[in-house]
């Protein structure tokens, strides 16, 4: 079977099934206003929603164990009691700018702050907004199950010493327009770093392996090496090839996006602008090469003409 015409199934498949597979996040009705482009591109929905417990929108509980215990997302509908629906906007942009509670407690970073600070002030004020008109859940916040060494939040301080640098992106003059538009989607609101590269034994990212994958994903999964290495990387895919991945989930050998990424793409990466995927596209394919295996290497099969 050639790549094209198995690509050409898989897409017919998906078509025909993609009301049926596709998660509970309402698509958009109409040209999405700045503040649902950011939240799609954010993947808020996936993090914040229980889907597996029967979970609403937003509410809170969906589970992200890791080796420092399992971390429970929390409520992010406007409800006043359980929600952030008595968070003014300062307390957001604080938050994603600085990984800071309204009290001023530091965030665990399983709460991706470190890349969403890259968002411009304007981008996350108008999440904000978005983020208002939602449903309002009552739901309270359900506690970490923590290991002990990581309960303390006074760790997370010295954490961010080592790791964390707080600011918004700062386009690279010696770049182009299209380059930079990548950078701040994959860096900041799809934040796809935190998934894609590997952790140091304190959590956190090795700047040296940067999207190279790894081995130790959320849930125990494995996460591709997405650099342009061409054993264990993508290096073999055209710009195209990618592109269709970002907005279909389909490889060029036929094969699909798996659970975790089909949700990503599923409920945010495919409403993005054809030139913003594109974009990612480009800032991808300019990444250092990392030859960084994070499957077994397939063993070779015979064919019947050997």
């Amino acid at each position: 079977m050639t790549g094209a015409f198995a690509r050409t199934l898989v897409a017919t498949g998906w078509l025909l099934a993609a009301p049926l597979l596709l998660a509970a996040d309402p698509p958009p009705s109409g040209p999405m206003s700045p503040g649902e482009y950011i939240y799609r591109a954010s993947g808020c929905y996936g993090c914040h929603t229980d889907e597996k417990g029967g979970g609403k929108p937003l509410a809170g509980g969906h589970a992200l164990k890791t080796d420092f215990g399992t971390f429970y997302t929390p409520n992010i509908t406007p409800d006043p009691d359980t929600g952030i629906g008595k968070w003014t906007e300062q307390d957001f942009i604080r938050a994603m700018r600085e990984g800071r509670s309204p009290a001023g407690d530091h965030y665990y970073p399983s709460f991706p702050y470190p890349s969403y600070t890259k968002l411009t002030d304007d981008d996350l004020r108008a999440l904000w907004q978005f983020l208002k008109t939602r449903p309002a859940v009552k739901q309270a916040n359900k506690p970490h199950d923590l290991k002990f060494f990581a309960r303390a939040r006074t760790f997370v301080g010295s954490w961010k010493a080592l790791y964390f640098k707080p600011g918004a992106y700062q386009p690279d003059p010696g770049r182009s327009a299209v380059w930079n538009r990548g950078a701040y989607l994959a860096e900041g609101a799809a934040h796809c770093g935190e998934c894609h590269t590997p952790r140091s034994a304190l959590g956190g990212i090795k700047s040296d392996m940067h999207f190279a994958g790894s081995k130790d994903g959320p849930d125990g999964s494995v996460i591709p090496n997405i650099t342009p290495d061409r054993n264990t990387g993508i290096g073999k895919w055209s710009k195209g090839d990618l592109v269709t991945y970002l907005e279909m989930g389909l490889m060029p050998d036929g094969d699909s996006a798996g659970d975790l990424m089909a949700e990503v793409i599923d409920n945010g990466l495919r409403y993005l602008k054809k030139e913003d995927l594109v974009a990612i596209a480009d800032y991808m394919q300019s990444l250092p090469a990392v030859e960084h295996a994070v499957h077994k290497p397939k063993k070779k099969q015979r064919s019947e003409f050997d």
